[in-house]
């Protein structure tokens, strides 16, 4: 087995640090409402940050799987954008370092990855990882945005789970959280639930719950001003096109109901489990879709 060192480079002038957390968002699974993307997007925009480790992309990546993108200008090749799937040293608002793994999720050597990571992990002495994305579910956006909680210890979870006990196509985060609970590490990670007939769109509601939870875990003061006066806007945009089209409002409102009925039931059960008479995802996100395709051919929607 190769040495798990050998699948990174450590920068040589890292500080000092006690007990740092880790966020770690890998772009490439399930991310409904791009919630992990905003939420890097952000942090990464309105922090001060420096790449302080590097993975080995040409030994994690199938690049003719997820071909980089070039420009050619003319008569030759101008620019080429290496994938990157690095380790960021960040600063929050009040001065304290923590860290930011970004990049794509790795195609191959996923246990050589989780290797990887962990033997950052404890040359760092990181005492608490964490990572987000979202999740498409049969809830309305308006009511408050859920999320699923899951850790390598119970004690570090504090929400009642949607689920009970299910299989799902596994990726490398999620696969991550699963070796560091193995070797003794805490890890946290959030799966926001968003509508899912806005999860091809970008949410910035669910990205915001996202942080939120984020910052109730691990203490770190982070900027969120951004993310609200985008997901203010995007709710207006939503409900403007929602008003008046009766078809889409007849969902929401049973989609409501449900919720409503699942919030205040003294025996919770799985909303995946439900047996009612409802509209399907496919049949919901068919018409919102249509509806938002008439509505897109007035003008192009940034948001939607």
């Amino acid at each position: 087995m190769r040495n798990p060192e050998d699948l990174y480079e450590l920068s040589g002038d890292v500080p000092e640090m006690t007990g740092p957390v880790l966020l770690y968002s890998l772009d490439g699974f399930v991310d409904a409402g791009s919630v992990g993307q905003l939420v890097r997007e952000h942090l990464l925009d309105s922090l001060e940050h420096r790449v302080i480790a590097r993975f080995d992309v040409d030994a994690l990546i199938d690049y003719r799987a997820r071909r980089p993108p070039m420009t050619f200008d003319r008569d030759h090749w101008s620019d080429y954008e290496a994938p990157e799937l690095v380790v960021h040293l960040v600063h929050d608002e009040a001065g304290s370092p923590f860290l930011f793994l970004t990049g794509p999720e790795p195609d191959r050597l996923w246990d050589g990855f989780t290797a990887a990571v962990r033997s950052l992990v404890e040359r760092l002495g990181v005492g608490l990882a964490v990572t987000f994305h979202g999740i498409p579910m049969g809830v309305p956006h308006t009511r408050p945005v859920g999320l699923t909680a899951h850790a390598t210890r119970p004690e570090l979870v504090n929400r009642t789970s949607f689920f009970d006990r299910v299989q799902v196509p596994g990726s490398a985060a999620a696969l991550l959280e699963f070796r560091l609970g193995e070797a003794g590490h805490d890890a946290i990670g959030y799966a926001v639930h968003v509508p899912h007939y806005l999860a091809q769109s970008t949410y910035p509601t669910a990205a915001v719950a996202a942080l939120d939870a984020v910052i109730g875990c691990t203490g770190l003061v982070l900027p969120s001003d951004a993310l609200r006066e985008a997901a203010v806007r995007t709710e207006a945009e939503i409900a403007e096109q929602v008003n008046g089209n009766d078809e889409v409002e007849k969902v929401v409102r049973a989609l409501e109901q449900q919720y409503d009925a699942f919030a205040g039931a003294t025996e919770r059960e799985s909303l995946l489990a439900e047996d009612k008479d409802m509209p399907t995802a496919d049949e919901l996100g068919a018409e919102f879709e249509r509806f938002l395709a008439e509505r897109r051919a007035d003008g192009p929607d940034p948001q939607l």
